[in-house]
């Protein structure tokens, strides 16, 4: 068991409104929310297929990870739920990592929608980098997600998804800002996230 580090507390109004950002756009909620808008493009503005697989992948790519990582927090196993200490992150980076092929092997079983397949293939891929880099720097994993998800959409939606890229930069400030990460880390999290993606889904071009 790690020993549990002390929270910098939010001071200044910039910290303060790093810190919601941070929460209001954490990478299990970015993930929740490209479970719904990725499957509804992908399945032809299916609802019933749009929930079934959006299920599946929040389920197996945020709500399992996430509550492995919040039980570990309570447990001081690492620094929180977002997992601040860099040396805490193998174990939840290993259960994303399994939880996320699970829940490929059930759309691979199921047939689901191509896109639906390469994002989580993407999110497979992005983990297994970022586990290797984590062992030696401290990548941001907001930057990483979001860029993939901005990445995923552009793909399915087209450029203008694009115009997301916003919301990641604002995402990256909140994480330097408040001093979790510096501008190099959430440079190469965006970085690695949106480049795999793309990588990922040449084959379906």
């Amino acid at each position: 068991m790690t020993t549990e580090t002390v929270e910098h507390q939010p001071q200044t109004p910039a910290e303060k409104a790093g810190k919601v950002v941070g929460e209001i756009l954490a990478p299990w909620v970015v993930l929740v929310l490209l479970s719904l808008a990725v499957p509804w493009r992908a399945t032809g503005y299916s609802v019933g297929f749009t929930l079934l697989w959006g299920f599946v992948i929040a389920f197996f790519c945020a709500a399992v990870p996430m509550a492995f990582i919040v039980r570990g927090a309570k447990k001081g196993d690492w620094d929180g739920h977002h997992v601040r200490n860099r040396e805490g992150r193998a174990k939840p980076l290993i259960v994303c990592f399994a939880s996320t092929a699970v829940g490929l092997a059930i759309m691979l079983f199921g047939h689901a929608p191509t896109d639906l397949v390469y994002m989580a293939v993407a999110m497979l891929v992005s983990l297994v980098v970022t586990f290797v880099i984590t062992f030696r720097w401290k990548i941001s994993l907001h930057a990483a997600v979001s860029g993939g998800g901005v990445a995923t959409l552009a793909v399915v939606y087209g450029p203008v998804a694009l115009a997301l890229l916003l919301v990641v930069a604002l995402i990256c400030w909140a994480r330097v800002v408040t001093g979790d990460h510096t501008p190099a880390q959430v440079a190469a999290g965006t970085t690695l996230g949106f480049g795999i993606t793309i990588l990922t889904f040449v084959p379906a071009f």
